[in-house]
């Protein structure tokens, strides 16, 4: 018998592709699905950006770049980031990677191993919990309650922190729930944090361009005095509808970024070039069209949020970022999976059961609004009258 790696074992495989693999199979059937499952915008990227790809592809470069990225695309990261939220940053502190997964990959790896803790959201990514298992470190979850708005309480968090917690992970707006932090628990959790001098955090703001009223966006680029010891998660695939771009960054403290170099060395050596140019046209062009992504999620969002709490059983409350509900199906006496189950095999509408997003997410679904608003007013209306 091969003998098998068990913190690589211990990966399961993300809910929202097997989904997605079993809407498709349908389709192919002649089933009318309609996927609110994956997220993934609709949207076709800007222009600009699609002409500077094909650009590169056609003139180049086309050899390796640095591992860490393109110095022209670490630059122009740097002033942007530096930009939007007044704060410091260099060059040499941004790493270019295919993909947001890789950072926090990178640095559970980083800060995992045998008897260290790391701290994720629950519910949350799935891929934070397995990455932390793959790293061989222990993963302890915090709860993510509705009735917080889907934000985490800060005394809670910092509650968990043992002398073995090496890493936490926050995601602000967050997936599955569009749920975005109160900029008070964010202070109450940077003031608490300073008290654990060896606890690194990694903040996934993958969807930070994604808020919506009344959700004051909050970065940790906002607190100085963790910058030694705060990753920073970013990319295009959300902001620029660029999911199968592969193409995310980290900005990490300054001492770490070798070490991240060479962990990318390892893995892929360094990512697409083409696509790296791609990535430097959208974030020093114009911002015009992301802007009217952000206004049109918004308006899906409000026709979600007012179909769900139409429905028999159902509750919802009105994420504030991201492109996520997360409705509370507990007053239809299903289990979330069967739930979601049914909903696919039956009705056609493919959504995502919210236990697969931790233990806190049962009795709850997910649902994405990056659809057209015909399929979402279809899907609402084939969810009513299956639950009618």
């Amino acid at each position: 018998m091969l003998q098998l790696n068990p913190n690589i074992t211990a990966i399961e495989e993300e809910t929202a592709f097997t989904v997605l693999d079993r809407a498709n199979a349908l389709k192919a059937q002649g089933k009318p699905v309609i996927n609110l499952g994956i997220g993934q915008p609709d949207f076709t990227p800007p222009r600009h950006i699609l002409e500077a790809a094909e650009k590169a592809v056609r003139d180049g470069p086309h050899g390796y770049s640095s591992p860490a990225g393109l110095a022209i695309l670490r630059d122009a990261v740097a002033q942007y980031v530096g930009r939007r939220f007044k704060a410091p940053v260099v060059a040499e502190e941004v790493v270019i990677v295919p993909g947001g997964k890789v950072t926090f990959f990178f640095a559970c790896h980083l800060f995992g191993g045998p008897g260290a803790e790391i701290l994720y959201p629950d519910p949350g990514f799935p891929p934070y919990r397995d990455a932390i298992r793959s790293s061989g470190a222990r993963a302890v979850p915090y709860p993510i309650r509705e009735q917080k708005s889907f934000g985490f309480d800060a005394e809670e968090v910092l509650s968990l922190v043992t002398p073995k917690t090496r890493l936490i992970i926050i995601n602000s707006p967050a997936n599955p729930t569009g749920g975005v932090v109160e900029p008070k628990e964010f202070r109450k959790f940077a003031e608490g944090i300073e008290k654990h001098p060896n606890v690194a955090i990694l903040s996934d703001e993958i969807y930070s361009h994604l808020v919506y009223e009344g959700a004051g966006f909050t970065s940790f680029f906002e607190f100085p005095e963790l910058r030694d010891r705060a990753i920073m998660l970013d990319g295009w695939s959300k902001t620029f509808a660029m999911t199968g771009w592969r193409l995310g960054f980290g900005i990490w403290p300054r001492n770490l970024v070798e070490m991240v170099k060479k962990m990318i060395t390892v893995d892929h050596s360094c990512t697409s070039v083409a696509t790296q140019m791609a990535g430097l046209a959208a974030i020093t062009g114009p911002m015009d069209e992301i802007e009217g992504f952000r206004r049109g999620f918004e308006k899906r969002r409000n026709i979600v949020v007012d179909g769900l709490n139409a429905l028999p059983g159902v509750t919802c409350r009105k994420p504030g970022g991201a492109f996520y509900a997360f409705p509370n199906i507990k007053g239809t006496g299903r289990p979330s999976r069967e739930l979601a189950r049914d909903l696919l095999e039956k009705a056609y509408v493919a959504l995502i059961h919210g236990e697969s997003f931790g233990a806190n997410g049962e009795g709850y679904l997910r649902l994405s609004y990056a659809a057209s608003e015909a399929d979402i007013r279809e899907a609402l209306k084939r969810m009513r009258d299956f639950l009618s």
